[in-house]
């Protein structure tokens, strides 16, 4: 079940059912909706509505938050085509709830901007990535501790996934440990606190999904490719042909709301 999240306190469903709060922070191109849906579908079709109650928080709309968490299992906050170095006061309101919603106990995830959001608010810094754009299947290797970590619990120590950024988290919070990374992006995911997650890809993607978003962005990321000394007309053709499935997306949704809740 999904529905738009309400700003009071709820009872919570049966213990079979996860109740997931999804803070969604922006929104696809038309072109990109029209073919694949916006940024929650992808969430709520990689993971299922089987055993899961989805309330669909449009906070980039200044879509009110619920005063505390306590009627969700978990809250989840998707990607954007806004920037964490363009704060705006919904940002800010999104950031604090998050935070509260933590400190009192409840699982928090975000993904691309809502991990990027994330680092910001537990006092890291987010910038432009100076190794530029990270756009398509992407392979990320888990550290040490990302081996040792529940959300990564049957993943491969190198897997593939999907990606699009400009951004990244430039320098970690205090106390936040890295959990995957590649030579693009050294933090692909981050612990926070113990309940509290974050992957700078796409885990809730899937390469139709990446399909639609690079062909909506084929103008910019041909500009982007010349500018870095690519033949003209090549950028688009390698994305689209590098494109492959990525299995274990769902396996990381899954355990972050199997294992943290």
């Amino acid at each position: 079940m999904a529905r738009q999240g309400r700003n009071d306190v709820q009872t919570r469903q049966p213990a079979a059912v996860k109740n997931v709060l999804l803070l969604k922070a922006g929104e696809a191109a038309v072109s990109v909706r029209l073919s694949v849906g916006d940024y929650e579908q992808w969430f709520l079709r990689t993971i299922g509505l089987e055993g899961h109650r989805f309330d669909i928080l449009p906070v980039h709309r200044e879509a009110p938050l619920p005063r505390d968490a306590r009627a969700y299992d978990a809250v989840m906050m998707t990607g954007s085509p806004l920037s964490v170095t363009k704060l705006e006061p919904w940002m800010e309101r999104a950031a604090d709830f998050m935070l509260s919603a933590a400190e009192a106990g409840t699982p928090v995830l975000g993904v691309c901007f809502g991990h990027q959001l994330l680092a910001h608010a537990y006092g890291g810094q987010v910038g432009r990535n100076p190794r530029g754009r990270e756009t398509g299947t992407v392979q990320v290797r888990l550290t040490e501790e990302g081996r040792q970590d529940p959300l990564f619990d049957g993943v491969p120590e190198l897997f593939a996934t999907q990606a699009t950024h400009e951004d990244i988290v430039t320098r970690m919070p205090e106390g936040a440990r890295v959990l995957a990374g590649n030579d693009n992006t050294a933090t692909q995911a981050l612990a926070f606190r113990p309940n509290v997650r974050g992957v700078q890809f796409h885990p809730e993607a899937g390469p139709d999904a990446l399909r639609a978003v690079i062909d909506a962005r084929r103008e910019g990321l041909e500009k982007e490719a010349l500018a870095r000394g690519r033949a003209p007309g090549e950028e688009v053709p390698r994305l689209l042909a590098g494109l492959a499935p990525t299995p274990f997306g769902r396996r990381i949704l899954m355990n972050f709301l199997e294992r943290f809740t």
